[in-house]
């Protein structure tokens, strides 16, 4: 039930937020609300209809408004300003602020004849074009209103919004729009009114969208997110069907824990596959899905950790029973519970204007730190279960194991700390490139280190019905340093008996452990 909760809680979030076809209510009494942000593609010098970025859409309603407030599409430059002094308590006097360096640049027909297209006043009239519209070839056909991004430098990010302010056409100056007044008891109030708005932002013209259907409704910054998606599904595509066939051939804890892990990741990747395709059909997916892909794939990669963990404690290698069992499954716990806080964090608490990743909040920080902290006990670990093997095969995997599971820790951090020094346009697409081909490699690996054939070397094998040397399994796998020792030291009583009694040292095969 907290799960649903909380799916349906990130699914009103992300709504308004990664969709480029917008849709919803606008009431006056909120005096302020962002829409969506949305990186718009550069603009090619020869073929700009193609490279254009375009916002169409219609804004009604069925209330008759005094003035008409406005919408707002804004690059960074002007919009920083414009955003932070939203939340100034008088809202006559957050008006004047908030436009005040927007009047030099926003054009008006009155008060600034040469300046940039960034307002529409609004609500549009129905059935007609916006007020704004002076060019009514421009608008896209059964849309009220068209603007036509041109960003001839480099991409860059246009921001989106809606607030109760309106321009005093005689003055030029900025006026709080909060509602119709109407008369009650002689006492003049002012009602709340309703805009309805939906539109579309895309990147390419609309007239073309069949030619770059796969990018046309992507931001910027996640223009060919589903080309990697689909990759990396082909990959995984391959990979779970012979890690099934395995793990039917060999039922062992080890190969079910890694399986499951693998199943996880397949499962996540394929709900982020499906959401971006119908999103690159509708510019909306299916956000729900989202979210789900997501958990999963948290979920994965902390299941995958725990493996990682308890093979470099001895389990099944060197040993069956595990030590400190609350203090390993206390920190995977910790860990996971931590990287659900950052996912929750980034999403409702970062402010979308912030140009930061998930790894520079606080929440990204400490998962970075507990990954790092976690990367040295199990180097510790290993270590110490290393130097009480003297088995070669399972050496030779603790060794290839080790080796791959260190590049696997520590490739998070090294990332991150590279995306500091990464534009925000390029970044959520670096991130999400190293961070899936890290993890298909990881799992490519692990597959080969314990396919049955190789695992069968170094795992300690026993049947489900095998119960008579029980107590025997337990000695071996707390006494690896003596069983696994290719050669055994005999003291000198032994070996003066030696002639006379046979001593036969055995390794686990693979239907169990024998010992004479």
């Amino acid at each position: 039930m907290k799960l649903r909760i909380l799916i349906l809680l990130f699914i009103s979030i992300n709504h308004g937020v990664y969709s480029t076809h917008i849709k919803g209510d606008f009431s006056t009494d909120e005096f302020f609300k962002f829409l969506v942000k949305f990186g718009f593609q550069k603009t090619e010098i020869h073929n700009q209809k193609e490279t254009y970025g375009y916002i169409f859409g219609n804004i009604t309603s069925s209330n008759h408004f005094k003035y008409p407030i406005t919408f707002a599409v804004l690059d960074r430059k002007h919009f920083i300003h414009y955003y932070n002094n939203r939340d100034i308590i008088d809202k006559e006097t957050a008006c004047q602020t908030m436009f005040q360096n927007l009047n030099a640049s926003a054009y008006h027909p009155k008060c600034n004849a040469y300046g940039q297209d960034l307002f529409r006043r609004i609500p549009c009239p129905k059935n007609q074009l916006c007020i704004d519209e002076d060019m009514p070839w421009n608008v896209i056909k059964h849309n009220q209103f068209t603007y036509v991004i041109q960003n001839s430098g480099q991409p860059r990010f246009w921001y989106v919004s809606m607030v109760s302010c309106y321009l005093d056409e005689e003055s030029c100056s900025w006026h709080h729009y909060s509602g119709a007044p109407t008369a009650d008891n002689k006492t003049l109030t002012e009602i709340p009114q309703l805009i309805q708005y939906d539109f579309w932002l895309v990147n390419g013209s609309p007239n073309l969208s069949l030619y770059n259907s796969m990018l046309y409704q992507f931001s910027f910054d996640r223009k060919n997110t589903l080309e990697l998606y689909l990759l990396f599904w082909l990959c995984y595509i391959i990979l779970v069907p012979v890690q099934i066939y395995a793990v039917r051939i060999q039922r062992h804890p080890v190969t079910k824990l890694f399986t499951s892990s693998l199943m996880l990741e397949f499962i996540a990747l394929c709900f982020n596959v499906l959401h971006t395709m119908k999103f690159a059909a509708d510019g909306v997916g299916f956000p729900g899905l989202a979210v789900a892909g997501d958990i999963f794939d948290i979920m994965s990669r902390t299941l995958f950790m725990l493996l990682l963990l308890l093979l470099a404690k001895g389990w099944a290698v060197t040993r069956l029973e595990l030590t400190h069992k609350p203090l390993v499954f206390g920190v995977w716990m910790v860990y996971g519970i931590v990287h659900v806080l950052l996912y929750v964090w980034n999403t409702t608490e970062v402010d979308i204007v912030e140009e930061i990743d998930e790894y520079q909040t606080w929440p990204g920080w400490l998962v970075l730190t507990l990954r790092v902290a976690i990367m040295v006990w199990f180097v510790l670990e290993l270590r110490n279960t290393m130097m009480y093997e003297h088995n070669m095969p399972k050496l030779n995997f603790l060794l290839h194991f080790g080796a791959s599971s260190l590049v696997w820790f520590v490739y998070l951090p090294i990332i991150a700390l590279i995306a500091l020094q990464i534009s925000p346009l390029w970044r959520f697409k670096f991130i999400l490139g190293i961070t899936y081909s890290a993890d298909c490699l990881a799992f490519c690996v692990m597959a080969h280190l314990l396919w049955p054939t190789r695992s069968e070397q170094y795992l300690l094998l026993a049947p489900p019905d095998y119960t008579a040397g029980i107590e025997e399994l337990d000695e071996f796998s707390e006494s690896p340093h003596v069983v696994h020792s290719d050669t055994v030291a005999l003291t000198a009583a032994e070996s003066i008996n030696a002639d006379d009694e046979e001593v036969i040292f055995t390794r686990p095969h693979k239907n169990g452990v024998a010992f004479s």
